[in-house]
């Protein structure tokens, strides 16, 4: 019986593990884009001298690599960025290269939460965030918020910002749940 429970227990544990992988490797190649302030790696197959252990994202997005030289890497996939490096290399080596670039630490994907909050700031945006739990996170409205004055500002791909109107006071009350959107990287939640 005690055995029974063991690998029980321990196949659970282990199809956790997997599906938690899983989970990090769909996040790492697959929907995830890169912001200025991210942390990456950059490892090119047989050619260590052209590998980077460890460097950031510029606040222009750019990124420098040697032999390809400047390289846009913000609001790109990691899939995208991997292409872009192997088709720079590509001229130089004779053989395709193998590129693997590897989130490290995703600095630069954080949400601002400001005004009348608990906790005003930048929250990390690690995943799926609607603007409820990022003003759950910022310790929740204050007394003297306008709860249903809430604007969300975002930018589009050409830089236009545009404002989202937000009403906690519907939420609350189940109704315009339509409204509580998510977030992505770079949103303000403005409480007036």
């Amino acid at each position: 019986y005690c055995l029974g429970l063991a690998t029980l227990i321990v196949a659970l544990l282990f199809n956790s593990y997997v599906a938690a992988k899983d989970s990090d490797s769909e996040m790492e190649a697959g929907s995830y884009k890169i912001n200025a302030g991210d942390v990456l790696s950059l490892q090119v197959w047989n050619e260590p001298s052209l590998s980077a252990d460890q460097f950031s994202v510029r606040p222009d997005g750019f990124i420098s690599i040697p032999v390809v030289g400047e390289l846009r890497a913000s609001q790109k996939t990691i899939v995208e960025l991997q292409a872009s490096i192997a088709k720079g290399l590509s001229r130089y080596l004779k053989d395709q290269p193998t590129v693997v670039v590897s989130v490290l630490a995703n600095n630069g994907n954080v949400v601002y939460v400001l005004g009348k909050v608990g906790r005003p700031g930048a929250f990390p945006l690690n995943g799926p965030m609607d603007v409820t739990q990022a003003l759950a996170f910022a310790g929740g409205l204050n007394s003297f918020a306008a709860e249903n004055k809430i604007k969300i500002l975002r930018r589009d791909n050409s830089g236009q910002q545009r404002s989202i109107r937000y009403k906690y006071g519907h939420i609350k009350d189940g109704v315009e749940l339509q409204t509580n959107i998510l977030l992505k990287s770079g949103d303000v939640v403005l409480v007036p």
